[in-house]
């Protein structure tokens, strides 16, 4: 494959991201949500997460060395784009804080699971799929394709830093608040849930 269809697949990719973030989003706070740092319907995040799956994983035919290593790679990827996110714009796009086994509250164990799911998803069924309609697609659309796609990533990533709205990142604190330790946290209400 050509760069062209390398970067399709990881727009693709960013896609599919950008819709589970949201919808995981949306589900948890009963509210619609356009999750991710960029506005337009790509979370860059996870089509480089998927790229770097397949680059280092896809090889893997063992479903359960390609759970644990999806795990590793995209839980290491996530703690350095909070980091740096953290870093260049003195706020956090998500905090894991007061949920169970996080580091740093940038990663958590809920997160690190979910990540291998779909590590393993990607590579078996995914990915192939991706691939095989990027592949089929002739010269001049997919130059086309990859052109607009390429201009709306660019021009919305240059929009959003330059106009970085913190009001979006209410859900932030709000998923922080989900497992909070308090009476009303999730953690507390499985316990107590146990108990009966």
């Amino acid at each position: 494959m050509n760069m062209c269809r390398y970067f399709m697949c990881f727009a693709v990719f960013s896609f599919i991201g950008w819709v589970y973030e949201s919808l995981y989003y949306t589900i948890q706070q009963k509210k619609r949500v356009n999750s991710g740092f960029l506005n337009t319907c790509f979370c860059p995040i996870y089509g480089i997460g998927a790229m770097l799956n397949l680059i280092f994983l896809g090889h893997i035919e063992n479903t359960m060395v390609l759970f644990f290593a999806g795990m590793l790679i995209t839980g290491v990827l996530e703690y350095f784009v909070s980091w740096l996110l953290e870093e260049l714009f003195h706020q956090r796009w998500w905090d894991y804080t007061n949920w169970p086994l996080n580091i740093n509250g940038r990663v958590c164990i809920f997160g690190a699971i979910a990540f291998g799911i779909l590590t393993v998803a990607l590579v078996k069924g995914i990915a192939p799929v991706t691939m095989g309609i990027v592949s089929s697609l002739s010269a001049v659309p997919l130059y086309m394709l990859t052109a607009v796609t390429a201009f709306i990533i660019l021009t919305d990533t240059i929009i959003s830093v330059k106009n970085i709205d913190s009001e979006k990142l209410w859900y932030v604190e709000k998923q922080s608040e989900l497992f909070a330790d308090n009476s009303g946290g999730l953690v507390n209400k499985i316990k107590n849930s146990l108990r009966r």
